[in-house]
């Protein structure tokens, strides 16, 4: 017997199902929610039963679409949504009324600087090769908002190369950045798969200066390599000044809440290719039948 004459399925796909029944009979039955196929029942799936299934959707969309993209491991770049281009810092300061709102515009502008930086460090990981099996490495990923995540993305379509934008709903409008390359730009309604997802494929983390965000995704970082949960990779803290202004991590140590071993965990850096060569020698010195 040939075996090309037997088929590769029985059942038809869900998609042709699908279009089986757009074209029903219109009839009470059929017009009835209940008769909609629940995997095209909107009222059905956003349920509040159904959380555990939008988890596992929003968990694996991402992940099927970065695998078919090839993508083995990224570089994620963490920071501020409000740090100015450089180009367009001055336009906050022009739009300061009063003492304190002109404090803080001189105090953005002084980290304007750190946009650039960003989007170098991203040229550097945008041109590491791909292996032996055509997988991409260090491929830039972003929250893919503005400011030094639009930087990020930036960096990496100055090389002609893609990168990953995971931005998420939030009640005020947020579009992803122009730079995301758009078959990468993922949406999320969930902000813990989110950063699951920033964390599946890092293999290198830099964290610019920024806020409430920036301190959530960075600390729980820390927090998943000092208890183990992840292997340990380079942390990259851009602005020693301040990062040492906004956190007393000295404090921390003398205080008995962290070990002086946890200031190991990340390095502070100032320029791009010092960042970079932290994650080559981290690379390099790596034990290599590791597979931690």
């Amino acid at each position: 017997m040939n075996d090309r004459k037997l088929p590769s399925r029985v059942f038809p796909r869900a998609r042709q199902d699908a279009e089986s029944a757009a074209t029903a009979v219109s009839t009470p039955q059929t017009e009835h929610p209940a008769y909609r196929l629940a995997f095209q029942d909107m009222d059905f799936l956003l349920r509040e039963d159904l959380r555990p299934v939008r988890f596992q959707l929003e968990l694996l969309k991402p992940q099927l679409l970065m695998d078919e993209a090839n993508i083995a491991s990224m570089f994620v770049i963490y920071g501020s949504a409000r740090i100015p281009e450089p180009a367009k810092a001055q336009a906050l300061l022009d739009l300061a009324t009063d003492d304190r709102s002109r404090a803080i515009a001189q105090r953005l502008i002084a980290k304007s600087k750190y946009y650039d930086v960003a989007r170098e460090l991203a040229h550097l990981a945008s041109c590491y090769p791909l292996d032996e099996a055509g997988q991409r490495h260090f491929v830039v990923c972003s929250g893919g908002g503005p400011s030094i995540m639009e930087a990020a993305n930036r960096g990496a379509a100055d090389k002609g190369c893609e990168s990953v934008g995971l931005n998420i709903v939030l009640p005020h409008e947020q579009a992803p950045n122009e730079y995301v390359t758009p078959s990468l730009s993922f949406q999320f309604h969930y902000f813990a798969l989110r950063k699951m997802h920033f964390l599946l494929r890092a293999r290198a983390v830099a964290v610019f200066p920024g806020g409430f965000g920036t301190f959530d995704e960075s600390f729980e970082l820390l927090t998943l390599i000092q208890t183990g949960k992840i292997a340990p990779i380079p942390v990259l803290f851009y602005g020693k000044e301040f990062w040492t202004r906004v956190v007393n991590f000295e404090a921390l140590c003398e205080e008995g809440v962290i070990s002086p071993r946890d200031l190991d965990l990340f390095h502070f850096c100032e320029t791009a290719q010092e960042g970079w060569d932290i994650v080559q020698r981290f690379y390099a010195e790596r034990p290599e039948d590791s597979d931690s």
